[in-house]
């Protein structure tokens, strides 16, 4: 941990928590992150990957006297691999229906949040364990390779941005029932302030290392009400411009717990820094890209440990409740529900250097180009 000195600290905390609350109030810019696991990549994952994509038996290419390894688990007996194929694959496929069709949860009903709930505990009860493994030999590395690559959230029955781990952070700060009551409270009248906003992409990207990543993009109307700004003009709409933007968070991820029961993971999380990264507003770009700028959790949490005697370093823990090649399932200390989906292996972070600050003008005058004027040299 670095340390500062009290004026430079000062400062370049007050420009971070200004630049956060920004982003948060004029950008709409809230944090993300979350975080859980995948129990097991196997040798068998191209023939897994084959299967839930065609919907063809997991066993097609591979002999049926040859163990199976599939969620973690070595399995020898044909009618085994299929039942589990099967089930697997239709719960999953009910799990996405719903998140699709409730933009990731946003929208949904208490039936729906009921139904997804269902199918959480089916695919924890039907996973069969036989033998449990791990391709790199045991379950005290750091962070299995099944679990390490980059992960986007499809449905949570929480507010999206409570995936992060700062607002999980805030969260293990409320040591009693009714704190947290009221940071429940909070976090809706936070989402219920910047209704007008879109929420983009949530990603989290986990590194071999023990490393978190959560980027949370949003985008808003920079000139939602035209008629606010130009009286004259009767018009119930906005100007086509937005704010984009994304939260980075970052945080060290450590196993505190493995049950070899029930194959469940619990880590706990170690806050490090948020940074608003991607956003396209003019001059505030270069202050954000700035190295100083981003808000370090860690110093601020020692300055509080100095001078308050009963402040206690904040460290969420969340669970791996259920994990495979395609899908992982979280739940964090409230048992909110966090359900990603693997996309790639890469342990890269989102390059946002090539968001230009212009608030969209420049891909606005580029799309009526292409769709009215047509003039290219």
């Amino acid at each position: 941990m670095t340390h500062t000195s009290g004026r430079s600290m000062g400062s370049n905390s007050m420009v971070a928590i200004l630049a956060v609350a920004i982003i948060f109030g004029v950008a709409a810019l809230r944090t993300t992150h979350a975080f859980v696991i995948h129990v097991d990549r196997t040798k068998a994952a191209a023939a897994a990957a084959a299967a839930s994509k065609k919907c063809a038996p997991l066993h097609a290419s591979v002999p049926d006297t040859a163990p199976k390894i599939l969620d973690g688990v070595v399995v020898t007996k044909k009618n085994n691999v299929e039942a589990y194929n099967d089930n697997n694959l239709a719960i999953q496929n009910s799990i996405l229906r719903i998140a699709a069709s409730t933009d990731r949860g946003q929208n949904s009903n208490s039936v729906q949040r009921e139904r997804i709930s269902r199918s959480i505990a089916s695919l924890v009860h039907e996973r069969i364990r036989i033998t449990t493994v791990d391709d790199e030999g045991g379950t005290d590395i750091m962070i299995p390779s099944y679990l390490s690559g980059t992960w986007e959230l499809l449905y949570s029955n929480a507010q999206l941005f409570r995936s992060s781990p700062f607002f999980m952070a805030g969260r293990s700060t409320c040591t009693t029932p009714e704190r947290a009551a009221r940071y429940d409270w909070f976090c809706d009248m936070h989402r219920a302030a910047l209704a007008v906003s879109t929420i983009g992409t949530v990603r989290q990207i986990i590194t071999s290392s023990g490393r978190l990543v959560n980027e949370f993009e949003v985008k808003v109307g920079a000139v939602p009400f035209l008629s606010d700004v130009l009286p004259a003009i009767r018009y119930s709409g906005g100007l086509p411009f937005t704010i984009d933007g994304a939260i980075v968070s970052t945080a060290d991820v450590t196993k505190t717990m493995y049950n070899e029961d029930n194959l469940m993971m619990e880590w706990e999380l170690f806050m490090d820094t948020v940074e608003i990264k991607g956003s396209n507003i003019p001059i505030l770009r270069n202050i954000l890209d700035a190295n100083n700028v981003a808000l370090k959790s860690r110093d601020l949490s020692k300055v509080l440990e100095d001078t308050i005697d009963t402040y206690k370093v904040p460290k969420p823990v969340v669970r791996t409740m259920y994990v495979n090649d395609d899908m992982r399932i979280v739940k964090d200390v409230d048992d909110n529900i966090f359900i990603y989906a693997k996309v790639s292996d890469s342990e890269e972070m989102t390059d946002y250097s090539n968001v230009l600050p212009d608030l969209g003008v420049a891909s606005l005058l580029e799309r009526f180009n292409d769709a009215v004027t047509k003039i290219y040299l």
